[in-house]
């Protein structure tokens, strides 16, 4: 081949690959875009799932219990307001250590308290879900009165003028708060709750005995307590249509070690209506039985409460 020759080749050649390179370097870049946009694309798709899944566990946290499909003898959430008509006994009482000396006063037998009471009372549930949820409850008891006696004594020649005077004032106030698991979605359900519970208690005497205007004896004591303590809880719920349910709960309350101990019982049994959607009504006979003991230095004193009687509420229903 000629020189000639060879150098038309190679230009040849050189034009060719010049020729090829033009035509190939739009399609590699435009390729390097695609991926580029393909891989923006990616991107943008991951942040968009997610975000979705984001806001489906909010919708979900926010809105499952609205959507959760409960008993329909429990509601989602209601607040309860009333008040306990309580035929009441309390008693207040002293000892001494090693059984040297025990006394007690009836606030109702020897101070003259009107034995019927009524008491403030709180209720509100809240349903987490389908099948447990918070309870709260409260009620306030607290009485004082007086009592009063003259009397004439007649001795041989000696005249006595007895004035005999006591006061007596005692209140307790008891909240709880409980979590409770709910057994059964049809008509019927069964609960189970735990929790705690604040009481305060307080008690005073104070009395004067003059005999012919003298002052013989003079007692003015007052004793008070709080505590937390564990708190029990059972009940049951039943739905015999959309407007008609019945109820029964009973608690215990339970608080030993210390110098503060005793015991709190309750039991209620209900019938609830409800005429509309978001309102309700309750009539209910509830027993509460309430002991509590406290220790001092040099002697202990104690309440006792027994407290039954009809019960009217007004339930808010959400």
């Amino acid at each position: 081949m000629s020189k000639s020759a060879l150098g038309i080749h190679k230009a040849d050649a050189w034009q060719c690959v010049a020729l090829m390179w033009s035509e190939e370097l739009p399609s590699m870049r435009q390729k390097s875009c695609d991926r580029h946009a393909a891989s923006a694309s990616l991107i943008a798709c991951r942040h968009r799932r997610l975000a979705a899944a984001i806001a489906g566990v909010a919708i979900m946290l926010w809105a499952g219990p609205l959507l959760a499909q409960h008993s329909p003898a429990l509601d989602r959430f209601d607040i309860g307001i009333g008040t306990y008509h309580a035929t009441s006994s309390t008693t207040l009482g002293a000892s001494l250590p090693y059984g040297l000396f025990s006394g007690s006063a009836s606030l109702e037998d020897d101070l003259g308290f009107d034995d019927a009471a009524s008491l403030p009372r709180f209720r509100a549930h809240y349903l987490i879900g389908d099948h447990q949820g918070l309870s709260v409850d409260y009620y306030r008891y607290s009485r004082a009165s007086g009592a009063s006696w003259q009397h004439t004594l007649a001795w041989r020649d000696y005249r006595y003028d007895v004035d005999a005077r006591v006061y007596g004032r005692v209140s307790f106030a008891f909240g709880s708060l409980a979590w409770r698991w709910w057994f059964g979605n049809d008509d019927d359900v069964f609960g189970l709750g735990f929790g705690a519970s604040h009481y305060r208690a307080s008690g005073h005497i104070k009395g004067r005995i003059r005999v012919n205007g003298e002052t013989r004896a003079d007692i003015d004591e007052s004793t008070g307590a709080s505590a937390w303590a564990p708190l029990l809880q059972v009940g049951w719920r039943h739905a015999f249509n959309e407007h008609w349910r019945m109820y029964l709960d009973a608690a215990g309350v339970f608080k030993g070690g210390g110098d503060l101990s005793g015991h709190i019982y309750n039991a209620s049994l209900g019938v609830k209506w409800l005429p509309v959607e978001h309102l309700g009504f309750a009539l209910e006979y509830a027993v509460n039985s309430i002991h509590i003991e406290q220790e001092h230095e040099y002697y202990t004193d104690s309440l006792d409460v027994q407290l039954n009687g009809p019960s009217a509420f007004v339930y808010l229903r959400f």
